[in-house]
């Protein structure tokens, strides 16, 4: 009889788990081709019954206060232009031709609050710092703080920066090839292989070529560490035009999920994603979710599903950062580049994409005489980076093995702070990332940047705060600082 691939790999408890996930993948699919032909009053109608149900429930709405209506206008901002607006920044907007046809939007922050440019599209004369994303995200997740110290991307801009933000292919400013449409399969067709080999070091060698500076400072957020330490490892010249790699919440080879019939389920074999959500964009009924449910419930609802896949709790992110930020934490990502996080985990390597999966992984199997397989997925050469690093990870992080990162990478050049019951979120939203975090991240972009008497040594908010980041030590904040050599 021909073997079945998923045979004798799963329990029953994980079929009934497949069998029930599909179920309601079917379901959430139908329900969201029935929302898109819903006319927008049966939407309205919705949106306020659970308003209705959420204030029966909790009770009658408050007034609201300033920081409240700030978060009201965060959450309804379209996108990244008016959430700039709301703190009174100017952007540009710049598009890049990747080698393999992909159209990435890059957003750029050059000028402080109130500061007058004549020409745009041009070198500033300033340091350039470059922000990316993580999975399933976008720009935004940098500028939808509520308030403006508390943003990375702000800050640096005030501090004299020139501040790049980028974009995965396939997400919201970045749907678009000149090769393929969006609704093919084709254009779905990408893992983190391609945002290494083509996204990342193509956005630098634009970034430059517009600036005119030697080199750039990288700082990432989870997925978006991953992509630099993937891309940096198989470009070696693409060290040169980096000038310090700052990881936020980095990610290299995570142990899995703490949900663990989804975490056994997709390492058992990770291509039942295409099975469950097809080949071409993941959740991608999100939105449609968005419109129906009042922001608190929306919030609840994220914030449930984050504790109960990664056991996060999100209590360094106040209820407000929330109802601002969740509304843009989602933006559209293909599933291959998921299942391709399924098979890091499960491998536990930081390895390529693995074409070959279905024949040659098995989770149960004897050991062999000899212990040597007939076939290894290409890893990343991690160690082979030149640029310096920095981390800065949060020990409640259930993503972040900082030994085992520590051991990929090379010892010269990194340095790894811990931020104390710090979770994945938290080092991007979380409500004292203006003490714990923004100030290591200025402390190494001064270290290593190209030049760094161009910058300012306070940032004067658009709150009226101020920062002084000149005599900064790190010494009052929760992080402490581990030696590579010590472990």
């Amino acid at each position: 009889m021909a073997r079945l691939p998923l045979l004798g790999r799963l329990t029953s408890r994980d079929y009934l788990a497949l069998v029930v996930g599909g179920f309601l993948v079917f379901f959430e699919t139908i329900l969201t081709f029935v929302i898109a032909l819903l006319p927008k009053s049966v939407i309205q109608w919705f949106y306020d019954r659970s308003r209705n149900l959420f204030h029966f429930l909790v009770g009658p709405p408050l007034p609201k206060s300033d920081e409240q209506h700030i978060t009201e206008r965060i959450r309804r901002a379209e996108d990244f232009q008016r959430l700039c607006e709301i703190f009174g920044y100017e952007h540009e907007e710049h598009v890049v031709l990747t080698k393999d046809g992909y159209l990435l939007g890059l957003h750029r922050l050059p000028a402080k609050k109130g500061e007058r440019r004549s020409h745009f599209g041009t070198s500033t004369g300033k340091p350039v710092v470059y922000l990316h994303h993580g999975l399933l995200m976008n720009s935004e997740v940098w500028v939808c703080l509520t308030n403006p110290e508390r943003s990375l991307a702000f800050t640096l801009v005030e501090l004299g920066f020139d501040v790049w933000l980028g974009n995965n292919r396939g997400n919201k400013y970045s749907k678009k090839s000149i090769h393929h449409n969006p609704n093919s399969t084709k254009f779905w067709d990408y893992s983190i292989d391609d945002f290494a080999w083509h996204d990342i070091p193509d956005s630098i060698s634009y970034i430059l070529s517009v600036t005119k500076e030697p080199s750039l400072s990288y700082v990432g957020f989870s997925q978006g560490t991953a992509q630099a330490f993937a891309a940096l490892s198989i470009h070696p010249p693409l060290n040169e035009k980096i000038n310090v790699f700052i990881a936020l919440a980095p990610a290299m080879s995570p142990a899995g999920l703490a949900a663990s019939v989804v975490d056994s389920l997709m390492k058992a074999s990770p291509t039942l994603l295409f099975l469950i959500f097809g080949r071409k964009s993941i959740m991608s009924s999100v939105p449609a979710w968005q419109s129906l449910l009042y922001p608190p419930v929306f919030s609840a609802a994220i914030t449930s599903s984050l504790r109960w896949l990664f056991n996060w709790h999100s209590h360094n992110i106040s209820p407000l950062q929330k109802l601002a930020a969740f509304p843009h934490l989602y933006s559209y990502a293909s599933v291959k580049s998921v299942v391709h996080w399924f098979q890091i985990m499960r491998n536990a390597k930081f390895q390529m994409y693995d074409d070959d999966v279905q024949r040659v992984m098995h989770i149960r199997r004897a050991a062999r005489p000899s212990g040597v397989t007939a076939y290894a997925p290409a890893r990343f050469p991690t160690r082979n980076i030149i640029s310096p690093i920095v981390l800065l990870y949060g020990d409640q992080d259930s993503l972040v093995d900082i030994n085992v990162m520590l051991h990929e990478l090379p010892k010269h050049s990194v340095v790894a702070r811990r931020l104390h019951g710090y979770e994945h979120l938290d080092v991007i939203w979380g409500a004292n990332i203006h003490k714990d975090v923004i100030p290591h991240v200025v402390e190494a972009l001064r270290q290593y940047c190209v030049k760094p008497e161009r910058t300012e040594s306070e940032a004067k908010m658009t709150n009226g705060v101020s920062s002084d980041y000149e005599e900064y030590t790190g010494t009052t904040t929760p992080a402490d600082t581990i030696s590579v050599y010590d472990l």
